[in-house]
């Protein structure tokens, strides 16, 4: 590491996203947000993500390797590509799983129908409750293991920041998207299981608010135990696949998903979704003016 300085700044970021995120996701027990703020406000992260990627992220790798290596080969791109990758495999993986799981617990059910002389539509009527839970209860599995997978490599970005300012800046991008999300992801909970237990709103939300502060640690013992050229190719390295799970988070969870009213709202409509967007993208690119 740099400094003791930075150090307390890297560890302040990890605590205040661990509390920020945590009470962003138990505030739906309590408190009814507005759905056009998380609506708008899900876009505005997703633009505040992909300016980030491409602008600092990529272009912070880019530099670094050109200064630690004459070779033409795009690695930063190249690194890129990884991480959009490997964090597409890992969603992919997540879903074979749940659906695997569905369509076992579904068989002995539409064979005891069967075997009763009724259809697999009777056999849901007759156990509606059963087939509702469990489907429930693994949509919510696989949303906290997906959210938490993203976080952890997000946090590592704040972990291995060379500087107190990139660290705040980090922290500033990766806590808006999570506090936004941590909303989201109460909401879409509450929906999934409405009959839950305070307690289980509490370890979900703890779940996903760990996640983050996990990859800074990560990215502080990577930062601490690499020194001259090793520091920067880590710092290299580690923001090239940051920029590729940044750019697939912002476009296939925040842009392509999002956050999805439960009431018919006025700005659900694409123009809304692009302004929030761009309004993020704007801001980075402000920001990026004292970078």
């Amino acid at each position: 590491l740099r400094s003791r300085g930075l150090i307390a700044v890297k560890v302040w970021c990890l605590v205040i996203l661990l509390v920020f995120t945590f009470l962003g996701g138990v505030s739906p027990y309590f408190y009814r947000w507005n759905e056009a703020f998380l609506l708008l406000g899900t876009q505005f992260a997703a633009g505040i993500f992909l300016g980030t990627a491409l602008m600092h992220f990529l272009a912070g790798s880019t530099s670094t390797f050109n200064a630690l290596t004459h070779s033409p080969y795009p690695f930063s791109f190249m690194l890129a590509c990884a991480g959009f990758l490997l964090t597409m495999l890992s969603d992919v993986a997540i879903v074979a799983v749940a659906n695997r799981q569905r369509v076992n617990q579904a068989a002995p059910i539409q064979k005891e129908a069967e075997e009763e002389g009724e259809s697999a539509s009777a056999a849901a009527h007759a156990h509606p409750m059963l087939m509702t839970a469990t489907s429930s209860f693994e949509d919510a599995i696989l949303l906290i293991v997906a959210l938490c997978f993203h976080s952890i490599f997000e946090g590592i970005a704040i972990g291995v920041s060379a500087t107190k300012g990139e660290a705040w800046r980090n922290l500033w991008t990766i806590g808006l998207h999570k506090i936004f999300a941590a909303v989201a992801m109460g909401i879409a909970l509450l929906r999934m299981i409405p009959k839950r237990p305070f307690l289980m709103t509490v370890l979900y939300s703890l779940a996903f608010a760990v996640s983050s502060p996990v990859g800074v640690g990560i990215g502080i013992a990577i930062d601490a135990t690499a020194e001259g050229p090793a520091a920067d190719w880590t710092y290299a390295i580690s923001m090239g696949i940051a920029t590729g799970v940044f750019v697939y988070v912002a476009i296939n969870h925040l842009m392509a998903k999002g956050y999805r009213p439960q009431q018919p709202n006025y700005f659900d409509k694409p123009i809304f979704k692009f302004l929030g967007v761009l309004t993020g993208i704007a801001v980075m690119s402000v920001v990026m003016i004292w970078d």
